[in-house]
């Protein structure tokens, strides 16, 4: 009797499955043709006001209307994430709504409200509990803060304190390590690369002449 033919799968055997090259190819077709072309830009949701702003002009601050009203006014100098919540409860305002949704009465009164905010909210939310001239407690923003800045490091270097002198210098004010940071002028490791190759020449010279 003839044997099975060759090649013929043995009975009680594994068949092979069907398809399944064939599957794996298509499944990764189809990814590849989901990966291909460029990918879908997101757009940024706006509001269907059709008086809204796109920029939202607060305290001497250009403000981004498509942002919630509290995180645009972080933008501000002076204005946090806390200031911007209090403000916000003290006018009654929604603080998810977007700041380009609000009319310019609203903004002019927000401006108006930060420029006073010191009364409302207790001294130690206050960027200025204590001034240096006159003892009394404020919250500076904007201009403000900048000016009060630039004003106390001209008085500690007129004084000659420690940290005037820092500042003078250009150097780290609060104690920060400055071996590996903060450095002003040429790295050191450049300088004693330039060093030791110089004194390498030297010293290569002077033994030459010495074997002549």
């Amino acid at each position: 009797m003839a044997g099975p033919a060759a090649g013929a799968p043995k009975e009680g055997g594994k068949k092979p499955k069907e398809g399944k090259e064939g599957g794996k190819s298509e499944k990764g077709g189809d990814k590849k043709a989901a990966k291909a072309g460029p990918p879908e830009k997101k757009t940024k949701k706006v509001s269907d006001n059709p008086n809204f702003r796109y920029i939202v002009r607060v305290a001497n601050t250009d403000l981004d209307g498509t942002r919630p009203t509290v995180m645009a006014l972080t933008k501000i100098p002076g204005v946090g994430v806390r200031i911007a919540e209090a403000t916000a409860r003290v006018m009654g305002l929604n603080a998810a709504a977007y700041i380009g949704d609000l009319t310019e009465e609203q903004t002019d009164a927000i401006e108006t409200t930060l420029l006073s905010i010191s009364e409302r909210l207790p001294p130690w939310m206050l960027n200025r509990p204590m001034d240096r001239t006159t003892a009394e407690t404020h919250h500076l923003v904007s201009a403000d803060l900048e000016t009060a800045i630039r004003d106390d490091i001209n008085l500690m270097k007129m004084i000659r304190c420690y940290k005037g002198i820092r500042h003078e210098r250009g150097q780290k004010v609060r104690g920060q390590r400055t071996r590996s940071n903060g450095r002003t002028g040429m790295a050191a490791g450049v300088l004693k690369k330039a060093a030791k190759d110089a004194a390498a020449g030297a010293k290569g010279a002077g033994g030459k002449e010495e074997k002549k």
